[in-house]
């Protein structure tokens, strides 16, 4: 408690009354399994568990005997900037998600002989909208000057009266149907490369990826993806002997150059063709370590960015209800601030396109990370096995049968309502310091792990 000194009175009395109230040590044991989620949902209701033969109760539970009557369950949101110890849970499915698909892993379905297929890891970008503010190899920007690497201008438009936000916010809007096409141009690249119709190719090859959205400085969106090439059944087939990583290369390169998304003209907005920038990486992916780009570093990168929104730009990550919110947003930087009012300015324009709802994501509307069906296992599907094994650990502290080995044999009635979300200021307070204290646990357990690895001679036995 001495770690509150300067908190404010309000929090601190607030923090004083949930410590000193009836049931607080089962208050943060609730918090504690949420992993000291910022905002968790409360819920209300009952669950009995009956022997299905006989009718006798084998269990009960009911959130009347919790603090405040309520269950308080982890909120899952994606986003760092909300709930730092979901989004934490959310990168770690990810991470297991994408590596999966570049090293396999038999437990998600995907053979370790992935890893002698064709990988290459591809980051599409936007094209210019107008000069920004950067830090180019030569040292000194546009502008004439040398910023540092932290300066609050790199990504600002240097004549923001010339810059095209309109430009940009649609081409964020449309940046999911420009994906979209890309990957039937891939398709269509790689059939003419092996000398194939795009109907023989699904029979002789699949193309799978995953992929993840990041916003760049300026605030235009662009994406980062794994790109495989598999047999014609996905990840347990071997490609075939044409499918080579320079063929995937070009072919990636290509289909990028041909991609164009038309957005009509409306009123006073011209007509325009949206495309992708001419920046297209590609590099290949290496098995065990043999190339630059390890498959562990590329998950990792994915992963980081999958708990991110718009934040680098300095916007805000809930929805804008009104235009005149920007005005309550004294800390909003110009440049963003203006492209979030070339949302509003042209939602009418385009209504279909709902601009001013996504105004605080800069127009984008997509998902940030998507996989084709069978590059490896889902998130729905990490997530039911993380619920299986918490289940299994409850039905053992509760001596009920397993379910695998006595089907049918109990039956489970329950009943849940939605209570509210959230904490109270003081609640807050304590639930970062029980999440700090778990991250602090995860840090020091891999230090551990890392240096017993350094200093492990079994393999000289």
């Amino acid at each position: 408690m001495a770690a509150a000194v300067g908190t404010d009175p309000l929090t601190l009395a607030d923090l004083l009354r949930v410590a000193s109230t009836p049931g607080f040590d089962r208050w943060q044991e609730q918090v504690r399994r949420t992993g000291g989620c910022s905002d968790p949902i409360h819920l209300t209701g009952t669950t009995v568990t009956r022997d299905r033969k006989t009718g006798d109760v084998l269990y009960s539970y009911s959130t009347a005997d919790e603090p405040g009557g309520r269950l308080r369950v982890a909120c899952g949101n994606r986003r760092a900037s909300r709930c730092p110890s979901c989004a934490w849970t959310y990168a770690g499915d990810t991470y297991h998600l994408i590596r999966a698909g570049i090293s396999g892993d038999d437990r998600k379905d995907v053979p370790a002989t992935v890893r002698d297929h064709p990988r290459v890891f591809a980051t599409l970008t936007a094209p210019s909208f107008g000069p920004v503010h950067n830090r180019p190899a030569s040292g000194r920007c546009r502008c004439g000057t040398a910023h540092a690497e932290n300066a609050p201008a790199l990504g600002t438009a240097i004549r923001p009266d010339r810059y095209d936000y309109a430009g940009a916010v649609l081409w964020n809007n449309h940046a999911g149907q420009l994906w979209q096409r890309f990957t039937i141009y891939l398709r269509r690249e790689i059939a003419a490369r092996a000398g194939l119709t795009q109907r023989a190719l699904a029979d002789a090859c699949r193309v799978s990826f995953g992929k993840v959205a990041e916003f760049q400085k300026r605030g235009a969106i662009h994406f980062h993806s794994v790109v495989r090439l598999d047999g014609p059944d996905g990840p347990d087939t071997a490609p075939p002997a044409w499918a080579t990583v320079g063929l995937l290369d070009d072919a990636i390169r290509t289909a990028a150059a041909r991609v164009a998304v038309t957005v009509p003209a409306t009123g006073e907005h011209p007509a325009r063709t949206l495309t992708w920038g001419t920046q297209v990486d590609v590099q290949p992916i290496g098995a065990l370590g043999h190339e630059e780009l390890t498959e562990q570093a590329v998950a990792s990168y994915v992963a980081k960015y999958a708990t991110k929104a718009a934040e680098s730009t300095g916007t805000v990550d809930r929805r804008i209800g009104e235009r005149a919110e920007l005005d309550k947003l004294p800390g909003l930087p110009d440049h963003t601030r203006r492209l979030i009012a070339a949302c509003w300015d042209l939602d009418a324009a385009y209504p279909d396109r709902m601009l001013a709802r996504w105004s605080h994501m800069l127009g984008f509307r997509g998902h940030f990370s998507t996989k084709s069906r069978r590059y490896s296992t889902t998130l729905g599907a990490l997530r039911q096995t993380r619920a299986d094994y918490r289940a299994a650990q409850e039905r053992r502290e509760r001596g009920l049968p397993d379910p695998d080995e006595a089907e049918g044999s109990t039956l489970v009635i329950a009943h849940w309502s939605y209570a509210g979300h959230g904490h109270t200021p003081g609640e807050s307070w304590l639930a970062e310091s029980i999440a700090r204290d778990i991250q602090t646990n995860r840090d020091t357990a891999r230090e551990a792990c890392a240096e017993l690895e350094a200093t492990d001679t079994m393999g000289e036995w």
